[in-house]
C-alpha cells in the first residue's frame, strides 16, 4: 500500500510517497486490539512538523508513517467492540495515519455523520475533543464569553464553532483579513487584531469588565496581555504555544485578580481520572449527531504534496484544518 514516509528527522521536506507492508497486529496503545481503518483523508496537526524534526515531546525514530487524524471506514474490529465493520469514523492516531490503510484506537475515535464527508470530518477529532475540554476547563458557561488566541487555526475554529452550539460568546483574536474570515465563518462573536490595540477592544467589548475565559493557543510575548483580558474570577486555559517560545508570568497577578490558569493534557488526566477520554468523546459525538458541528478546513493537498501541507503548519501560513486527501470520497 502507498503511505507517507519520513525516512530521516531533516523537517518537512523529508516527506515522499513510498510502498510499504500493510499495518500488522494493533496500535501500540490499543492494548492489542486490532481496529484496522481504509483512509480517507487525514487531518494534520501541530504534531505533524514536529515529529519531522524529532522535537515532539512524544516522538519517534525515522524512518516512520506520518499523519496523526485519520477519517475512513473501519475494516476490522474486535467482536465485542462498539465498532463494526464499514462505520464511518474519524480519530486520532499519532502516527501512522498518511497510508491508504492504518490502525487505530477505540477510545480516540467517533462516528461521523453520512452527511459529513471524509475531508470535513478529517478535522474533527483532535480539534474538537481538544476544543470541547478547553472549553470545559474554562468554566465558562452559556450566555458568557471566552476570548480566543490563534482562532484562525484548526483548534480554535473548533473553539469558536462548540462554543457556537453551546450558547457561548466569543472574542477572536486573529493577525490578517483572511483569518477575520476564517473566525468569523466559524462563528466568532466578535474579531480583533492582534495588531492593533485589540486588548483595549475586549475591554470595551465587555463594558470593562473582561472575558469569564480565555482558550491560548500562542503563548509567547502576548501572553500577558491575554491575562489581563480576563474579568475577576476569570479561567485562562492553556492549549499550546504556536507563538513558538513559552511565557512566564508573575503569580501576584492571579492573586490579586483571583484568577485561575490551567493547562490541558487529556491523556494526562485519563490515567489519574479514568474516563476522561470517554467523557470528551461522547461531548463530540453528541454535537456531531446533532449536527451542530462544522469543520472548517481551508487547505486541501494531495498525499504527493504532504510536504507542503506540513511546511504551512510549521510558518504558520495556514488557517483552519490542514487536511490530506488519500482517495477521491
Amino acid at each position: 500500500m502507498k503511505a507517507v514516509v519520513i525516512p530521516e528527522l531533516t523537517g518537512p521536506t523529508a516527506a515522499r510517497v513510498e510502498e510499504v507492508p500493510e499495518p500488522e497486529g494493533a496500535h501500540h496503545r490499543a492494548e492489542g486490539r486490532r481496529v484496522l481503518v481504509d483512509v480517507h483523508a487525514v487531518g494534520l496537526s501541530f504534531i505533524d512538523p514536529l515529529q519531522t524534526r524529532g522535537k515532539y515531546q512524544s516522538g519517534l525514530e525515522a524512518p516512520y508513517i506520518a499523519g496523526s487524524e485519520l477519517a475512513g471506514v473501519v475494516l476490522e474490529a474486535p467482536q465485542d467492540s462498539q465498532l463494526r465493520t464499514g462505520d464511518r469514523v474519524a480519530g486520532i492516531v499519532w502516527q501512522g495515519a498518511l497510508a491508504e490503510r492504518a490502525l487505530a484506537i477505540e477510545d480516540y475515535l467517533v462516528r461521523i455523520p453520512e452527511s459529513m464527508d471524509y475531508v470535513q470530518a478529517a478535522g474533527v477529532y483532535m480539534n474538537y475533543s481538544t476544543g470541547w475540554y478547553a472549553l470545559e476547563s474554562s468554566r465558562v458557561q452559556p450566555g458568557g464569553m471566552v476570548l480566543v488566541t490563534g482562532a484562525a487555526g484548526g483548534v480554535g475554529t473548533a473553539v469558536l464553532d462548540i462554543a457556537r452550539a453551546q450558547g457561548i460568546s466569543t472574542i477572536a483574536l486573529v493577525s490578517t483579513d483572511e483569518k477575520e474570515r476564517v473566525a468569523r465563518d466559524s462563528g466568532a462573536t466578535h474579531v480583533v487584531r492582534s495588531t492593533g490595540a485589540w486588548l483595549e477592544e475586549v475591554k470595551s467589548l465587555t463594558d470593562g469588565r473582561g472575558v469569564a475565559g480565555f482558550i491560548d493557543m500562542v503563548g509567547g510575548d502576548g501572553f500577558l496581555d491575554t491575562v489581563r483580558a480576563l474579568a475577576i474570577g476569570g479561567t485562562g486555559v492553556v492549549v499550546g504555544f504556536a507563538g513558538g517560545t513559552i511565557p512566564e508570568i508573575k503569580v501576584n497577578r492571579l492573586l490579586l485578580r483571583n484568577l485561575t490558569l490551567t493547562g490541558i493534557a487529556m491523556d494526562v488526566m485519563e490515567k489519574e481520572h479514568p474516563g476522561t477520554l470517554e467523557r470528551v468523546r461522547h461531548g463530540v459525538q453528541d454535537l456531531l449527531d446533532a449536527g451542530r458541528l462544522s469543520p472548517a478546513v481551508e487547505n486541501t493537498y494531495p498525499m504527493a504534496d504532504t510536504a507542503r501541507a506540513f511546511e504551512s503548519l510549521e510558518n504558520r501560513t495556514a488557517v483552519g484544518k490542514v487536511v490530506v486527501t488519500v482517495k477521491e470520497s
